[in-house]
């Protein structure tokens, strides 16, 4: 398995954020009165056990180095097995908490599985990681390329085949594009960055795209598809007038697609993608502990970036017994991540999107609730 351990060698910026939280007096969540100081997180120890989105674990890398500065006697590990896999083992107790680009519902009772695994109350789910989804490409002779919502999911749907195709060409005057057939690159496995992609596809483009929302990618509507996040990636790269759907952070050096919002064509920085979430309302069976949004992919807000990957912490509101100092490690953990100086520094090192300093403040007071019986 692909697990990232804490003690694995620490990304670039971990000593300086080791100097920054020595100069705001040692308090690991810095002014925002989060959940506890550096000196309650240096007094963890042991083991504790996460995964679930591969979409996060460029940030996880960077959160737990940064972690280790302030905790250097605990372990934590992060598998990156897709947001299926990370469910499945957060309600199994494989996982003290779970990363998933799709929050917890009852379509197929794994929130109501969940809450039975939490000792029958519902888990948390909190916002921690948010990014662009990127339209990665690598077309001979393309590095600027404009997509309308229509376009892509034709291309997706298998129903755009030709790079040259009008649907195409209509929104890139001036450019070359070759007329070459599509290889279109998709994840093989079960996804919440494919659930993400393909909401997006069906709220702007449903006559093109007709599969609905999906975290497995239909069979009949063909492409290659790759293994995670990375996978996705490295199909693009080494495949001939390839496109594919990736966390922008992962994007690398492929190239990029700016989106149609509107009257412009938007490109997927982190600024633009925070945005979606000023005009996004609750989610039905959002509370107090869940915090969760249904994304308006439809927005023709100017600056806005529409194909967005909210990605979302999941845990138990208690941990007691047998998983008491696994529950202790996992609130620690998740304290940090959620910190004004852990957000920055996974934007930093991943290139995420801080959460708002109102939706930050909310969610740090739902990891502060964890208790540890």
């Amino acid at each position: 398995m692909n697990v990232t351990p804490i003690r694995r060698a620490l990304v670039p910026g971990v000593a300086a954020l080791a100097l920054l939280l020595s100069a705001c007096g040692g308090d690991a969540e810095g002014d925002s009165g989060d959940g506890g100081d550096a000196a309650d997180l240096a007094n963890l120890s042991g083991e504790v056990a996460g995964g679930g989105a591969s979409s996060q674990e460029a940030a996880q890398l960077a959160w737990i180095a940064g972690f280790t500065t302030v905790a250097p006697e605990a372990t934590v590990t992060y598998d990156p097995v897709g947001s299926g896999g990370g469910r499945e083992s957060f309600i199994s107790g494989a996982f003290a908490f779970a990363g998933s680009d799709s929050y917890l519902t009852d379509e197929e009772g794994e929130l109501t599985s969940a809450t039975e695994r939490c000792g029958g109350e519902a888990p948390i789910q909190i916002p921690n990681y948010i990014s662009p989804i990127a339209i990665i490409h690598n077309v001979e002779g393309v590095d600027d390329l404009n997509l309308s919502p229509e376009a892509l999911a034709g291309i997706f749907a298998g129903k755009i085949t030709k790079w040259d195709d009008p649907a195409i060409a209509a929104t890139n005057e001036g450019v070359s594009l070759p007329s070459a057939a599509i290889d279109a690159v998709h994840r093989s496995d079960e996804s919440g960055t494919t659930e993400n992609f393909t909401d997006y596809l069906d709220a702007v483009a449903a006559t093109q795209w007709d599969a609905g929302v999906v975290e497995t990618w239909p069979e009949e509507y063909g492409g290659q598809g790759a293994q995670g996040t990375s996978g996705v990636v490295d199909a693009v790269t080494s495949g001939t007038n390839s496109i594919g759907y990736a966390d922008a952070s992962q994007a690398g050096d492929l190239a990029v697609a700016n989106i149609g919002v509107g009257e412009e064509f938007v490109a997927p920085t982190p600024d633009a993608a925070a945005k979606i979430l000023e005009v996004s309302p609750p989610a039905e069976g959002a509370s107090d502990t869940a915090l969760i949004f249904d994304l308006d992919h439809t927005t023709a807000e100017a600056g806005t970036y529409p194909i967005v990957l909210t990605s979302y912490l999941i845990a138990c509101q208690t941990y007691s017994g047998d998983e008491a100092a696994a529950g202790e490690l996992a609130k620690g953990y998740l304290s940090y991540i959620v910190s004004a100086e852990g957000q920055q520094f996974g934007a930093d090192e991943a290139g995420s999107a801080p959460l708002s300093d109102e939706l930050s403040s909310q969610v740090q007071d739902v990891v502060e609730g964890i208790t540890v019986e």
